[in-house]
């Protein structure tokens, strides 16, 4: 299961889902669903993710493997 850390990333950079929607262009609502598991973004949306965080995109998202 795909996991992340953008709600984290977001609160230390005191963005709203707004202002990185805005970002990235994309829409609050994707943001929303990204941060709650329920939407896996494509590659192209992870790594503008990545870049606006300035970090690796392995740093925003990770696999969760189940046993």
């Amino acid at each position: 299961m795909l996991q992340n850390r953008v709600r984290e990333l977001r609160a230390r950079f005191r963005w709203t889902q707004e202002d990185l929607a805005k970002k990235i262009g994309a829409t609050r609502q994707t943001i929303g669903l990204i941060e709650k598991g329920d939407y896996a973004p494509s590659i192209t949306m992870a790594l503008k993710i990545a870049h606006a965080f300035e970090v690796k995109v392995e740093e925003v998202f990770y696999l969760k493997l189940e046993d």
